[in-house]
């Protein structure tokens, strides 16, 4: 899939309602993440971060560039986007925005809206090390491809939950991150 076939598959799909891997009933502090696809030879790939260790929430964990709003933040595009610039470089002008998923809730008190991003030419990436510890590419097809996307069940507080995961190389991508990739993989499949 090229870019080109990415961009007409996501914006012929009806956005589904919502991720289904947290709870819907409290509100949390506000954030978004830019998933911010680029093509490389013809294969579109998606830029993910890790986090440092002596980070207070989700240390050491995969993630998207993103953050907390801040109260300059205009939408949550402009978080986004200010987010990836001060994590590893994307400028804002080098991307198409697409659009918006719904927000997504996570047990640790954020509410994560994710916003997704083709990235235009290939850029140099400048990492903050006091928010990320590492930033890679990791195919889309290696997502799409449904038997690379696991889930398995989790109770918490007696509310049974769907937890998504899926190892990459030496990698481990769960949680909210691997909800959201899933999502995009289901939201752009023609199956």
């Amino acid at each position: 899939m090229n870019k080109h076939e990415f961009t007409l598959r996501y914006n012929l799909h009806n956005l589904r309602a919502t991720i289904t891997s947290a709870p819907l009933s409290y509100l949390g502090r506000q954030a978004a993440v830019l998933i911010a696809v680029m093509e490389i030879e013809q294969q579109l790939h998606i830029i993910l971060t890790r986090r440092p260790m002596h980070l207070r929430h989700h240390p050491g964990q995969i993630s998207f560039p993103g953050g907390k709003v801040e109260p300059e933040d205009i939408d949550m595009i402009h978080t986004a986007l200010r987010e990836a610039h001060e994590e590893i470089g994307l400028l804002a002008d080098n991307v198409d925005i697409l659009g918006v998923f719904p927000a997504h809730k996570t047990f640790t008190g954020f509410e994560i809206t994710p916003v997704v991003a083709m990235v235009k030419q290939p850029f140099e990436l400048m990492l903050d090390p006091g928010e990320v510890d590492d930033c890679f590419l990791v195919p889309l097809s290696f997502f799409i491809e449904r038997n690379n996307r696991h889930n398995m069940f989790h109770y918490r507080h007696g509310a049974r939950y769907k937890v998504h995961f899926m190892p990459f190389e030496d990698k481990f991508i769960w949680g909210v991150t691997a909800a959201i990739i899933d999502l995009l993989c289901r939201h752009i499949d023609v199956n």
